[in-house]
């Protein structure tokens, strides 16, 4: 029993609980001092989570804007000057500027990367380096097109707006998580190569949905390709988000089996990223390069009735992209859950209390 106070034995401590060991009960002995804010984390757990793969997304995504670049460059080098090479601009710049926002991020996440490395943790440090690396990326960006396209008012638009769509994407990648960043990144970059390859199968695809001779056939034919593009993209999108992050989480738990593991949010964010950067790009286009869409629209009645019904298509590509890619990590994610510990504790219970009311009657 304790000892009361004011008696003899008032200043001795109590005896120590039979079967525990020597001293458990005193702050400071061979477990160490006392910690007011618990156990001290693991050595690897201080460390910045690093995005696996970055610099190799860096050089794919470059690549992919340097593509863009030299693509959209031949097409209105080999059109004749005036109104045919402005329409041809037109039509080229979302290719340009969506390239020019992933790359901007892709290596952005680099080099916050290399201060991952070397343990930096200042998330306004971290900001900085991305929105500088996304400048220089724009920067670079922005003399290429000068240096190789036609020197006249509409170089200097898409020039401009792809710095600007550089620099952007470098602040987004340095405002999240580098593993989610990671993800999106590569999903965004999956996404691109897909809507470019998918171009090489509209024509069977436009017989496939009936397309004909009257134009209501071929608008018809055309919005089905156009959801079927979508959703094929969301799909790619959602399963290569859902890809890159189980791969991170691998890679840190062989690091250190305390590594926080993305949850469910993560997942959501990773897969709908692709859609929210495709709809970011169309705004920068739409601010941006205003004056060269107005420029392209006025050329003809046909040209601003093209000019409409493309940028309507692109936002709805977005928004298809968004959905269908966040759902598709999502449901992807769920599948890899199991139950939890206590769950399966509770329910070992209940059958053993099932099982001793049935002994007993």
């Amino acid at each position: 029993m304790s000892n009361q106070p004011g008696s003899a034995t008032a200043a001795e401590p109590d005896q120590p609980v039979q079967g525990a060991p020597a001293g458990a009960d005193e702050p400071g002995d061979a477990a160490g001092p006392a910690s007011p804010v618990g156990p001290e984390p693991a050595a690897g757990g201080t460390t910045p989570a690093r995005a696996p793969g970055a610099v190799v997304l860096a050089l794919l995504a470059v690549a992919w804007l340097a593509a863009m670049l030299w693509s959209t460059r031949a097409v209105i080098t080999s059109a004749e000057a005036g109104v045919t090479a402005i329409s041809l601009s037109a039509f080229a710049l979302p290719g340009v500027i969506s390239a020019a926002l992933v790359a901007g991020a892709a290596v952005a996440l680099a080099a916050t990367n290399l201060l991952a490395r070397r343990g930096v943790e200042r998330v306004t440090l971290r900001f900085a380096v991305a929105v500088g690396t996304g400048v220089l990326v724009g920067l670079a960006a922005a003399v290429a097109i000068n240096l190789t396209y036609f020197d006249n008012a509409t170089t200097n638009v898409i020039a401009g707006t792809t710095a600007a769509a550089a620099i952007i994407g470098g602040a987004v990648a340095g405002a999240g998580n580098a593993r989610v960043a990671g993800a999106i990144i590569a999903a965004a970059l999956g996404a691109l190569v897909f809507v470019v390859a998918f171009s090489r199968a509209r024509d069977p695809l436009f017989d496939l949905f009936g397309a004909g001779d009257t134009q209501e056939s071929m608008v018809g034919a055309a919005k089905w390709v156009s959801r079927s593009e979508s959703l094929l993209a969301g799909l790619l999108a959602g399963l290569l988000a859902f890809g890159y992050l189980t791969w991170a989480r691998r890679r840190a738990e062989r690091r250190d089996q305390a590594s926080p593991a993305p949850r469910w949010p993560g997942y959501l964010l990773a897969g709908a990223g692709p859609g929210l950067l495709l709809l970011l790009a169309e705004i920068i286009i739409r601010v941006g390069g205003r004056s060269l869409l107005d420029l392209a629209g006025a050329l003809s009645e046909a040209d601003a009735v093209a000019q409409t019904s493309l940028g309507t298509s692109r936002i709805d590509n977005g928004i298809w992209v968004l959905f269908v890619g966040a759902l598709t990590a999502l449901i992807a994610f769920g599948r890899t859950l199991g139950p939890t510990p206590g769950d399966d504790a509770t329910e070992t219970a209940a059958d053993d209390e099932a099982a001793g009311a049935a002994a007993d009657r």
